[in-house]
């Protein structure tokens, strides 16, 4: 494989041994170029000499390339994901962990969303929560985190959907809160925490794939035959063996930003499509994100999330003082 020059900058020496030896041989790699998006690891484009083109995902932070490689295998005609061509988990040939998967053509729905009218936006909606719906068929021995290639979840006997208000006072006291709640909004987060937690027990022991970043900015979407298709669900880092309404959480945090036909959609079409909500299911599946948005606390107050996080927890206090 060779790289044409000013490309190679973004792929060092080492890799670039691997995807010429290992990955894609006697391919000719005309372009390279960093893909917008991940957060905790670097994506990068490439163009091969026949047009063909490939991702490449290096592991920056915490490894999961061997659990993201094996749920690619695991989803294949199930979910829409890009193949993956090759990957190095443990780094021993490419210097670092990394993949190669196949371009997935598409756009962001988070790109979409600002230029469509309610009707797109439905259609739209409703096509993210069928794709969940596929996602939450996919289960396991038991419920937990993976670790492995071997998508076991583990530790054995770990309940994703425990220990609330001892999470959440963890990430307050660990993390950066005291820079943007003061200690009585801190308190009433603990309360808060507390007072949500018994919901949580209707998903207790669920073992389903949760995605735990389902979300615009993690789906690409394209029009084909005069309808709005997911064409690929990206970046399964943080996935776990769990409850779907950790996913229903994730997509409607941030309900303000959403056009209100694409949410109407979205819980229509997992529903149409065999996703089962609740009576409760608001209820559940925001006790279920505050998991994520407690972790958020523990960001750095310049990183983008955390603000959104503070505004939302303030929101949601108020909501509390005014019940």
């Amino acid at each position: 494989m060779t790289i044409h020059p000013g490309n190679g900058e973004l792929i060092d020496e080492p890799i670039r041994r691997w995807l010429s030896r290992d990955a894609l041989p006697g391919l000719e790699i005309q372009h390279a170029e960093a893909l917008a998006g991940g957060y905790r690891n670097a994506n990068i484009l490439l163009v091969s000499c026949t047009g063909d083109r490939y991702v490449l995902r290096r592991y920056l932070g915490h490894n999961t390339c061997a659990v993201e490689a094996a749920l690619a295998g695991r989803l294949a005609g199930i979910v829409p994901v890009a193949d993956v061509i090759a990957a190095d988990p443990d780094g021993s040939a490419a210097g670092r962990p990394v993949m190669v998967s196949r371009y997935v053509p598409g756009d962001l729905v988070s790109t979409l969303l600002p230029g469509l009218g309610p009707g797109d936006a439905e259609a739209l909606g409703h096509a993210v929560g069928a794709v969940l719906a596929a996602i939450g068929t996919v289960t396991f021995p038991r419920p937990g985190f993976f670790d492995g290639a071997d998508l076991l979840p583990g530790p054995e006997g770990t309940e994703p959907a425990a220990d609330l208000p001892a999470f959440v006072d963890r990430c307050l006291r660990t993390g950066n809160a005291h820079h943007a709640l003061s200690a009585a909004e801190q308190d009433a987060l603990r309360r808060h925490a507390a007072e949500a937690a018994p919901a949580l027990r209707a998903v207790h022991g669920a073992r389903r794939l949760v995605h735990s970043d389902f979300n615009p900015k993690n789906l690409l979407a394209a029009r084909h035959g005069g309808s709005w298709i997911v064409t690929a669900v990206l970046d399964w880092e943080f996935a776990f063996s769990g409850s779907p309404l950790f996913d229903i959480g994730n997509m409607l945090r941030f309900r303000s930003e959403l056009p209100p036909a694409f949410a109407g959609g979205f819980t229509a079409g997992y529903v149409g499509a065999g996703g089962h909500l609740p009576r409760n299911w608001r209820e559940i599946s925001q006790a279920a994100d505050l998991y994520a948005l407690a972790d958020f606390l523990t960001r750095p107050p310049e990183h983008l999330f955390f603000g959104k996080a503070v505004a939302l927890i303030r929101h949601r206090l108020a909501g509390d003082q005014q019940t």
